[in-house]
């Protein structure tokens, strides 16, 4: 049963790209909030299909802590649905994400209009000071930027490597650090389209890091509060 409902929530998944970046690419000629738009309705339309196709319900704790305005978000990062879920929780996320990401046909051109952030990995120095100028442009334009420190996708209760590039950030920018702990690689996998598992995806806000802290324990902080909570939450 399960089998047959990752195949059909995969079909569900690749039609509403398909309906959203291709019916809905006008949104491309629009100011920002057109396209913004857009990746909403995908957003919505990816819960819909995953609560009534796979049986999986997203849940929302921790509401109290959620950002508002210009600010830093630092999030784990198990699937997939860590990059949807953003676009209903907060007003206007902005992304960090691989500068190969920008070149693919409709999702780059939205992250292009939306005016995501691009990294080039192999830049390294010039990849930093360009990442933390884009980051204060959107910060100025009250956007809620989105960066996985751990850089990639991890298992459920692994610990991945934090990267200090979100350090960095946080130290430039005078930013505090808001945080949010899921277990959602429990139920999407990281990689390909078998192994959907119905059961609650949670996403919680945590307590953010205030601003001001040093390099080393601002990251100390993060990550422990993460880890601890989003191994919390794989066992709940």
């Amino acid at each position: 049963m399960n089998l047959i409902r990752s195949l059909l929530f995969s079909l569900w998944l690749y039609l509403t790209i398909v309906l959203c970046a291709v019916g809905l690419s006008p949104a491309l000629l629009m100011p920002h909030r057109y396209a913004m738009g857009v990746i909403r309705i995908w957003a919505r339309m990816v819960l819909f299909g995953l609560r009534w196709i796979a049986g999986i319900k997203v849940e929302m704790r921790g509401l109290e802590y959620r950002p508002k305005g210009g600010t830093l978000v630092a999030a784990k990062h198990q699937s997939m649905l860590d990059v949807v879920v953003p676009f209903i929780l907060m007003d206007d996320p902005c992304f960090v994400l691989k500068k190969e990401l920008m070149s693919l046909p409709f999702f780059g051109w939205f992250a292009w209009k939306t005016k995501m952030i691009p990294v080039d990995r192999e830049a390294h120095a010039k990849a930093l000071k360009d990442m933390v100028q884009h980051t204060r442009q959107r910060l100025a334009a009250n956007r809620q930027i989105m960066i996985f420190p751990e850089g990639t996708r991890t298992q459920p209760g692994v610990e991945g490597q934090y990267k200090p590039g979100v350090a960095a950030i946080y130290r430039d920018v005078d930013s505090a650090c808001h945080l949010i702990a899921t277990n959602s690689g429990q139920h999407w996998p990281a990689k390909g389209i078998i192994g959907f598992k119905p059961g609650t995806v949670v996403f919680q806000f945590l307590p953010p890091v205030q601003a001001g802290l040093k390099r080393g324990e601002m990251m100390k902080m993060m990550q422990e509060r993460i880890e601890t909570a989003s191994i919390a939450l794989l066992q709940s």
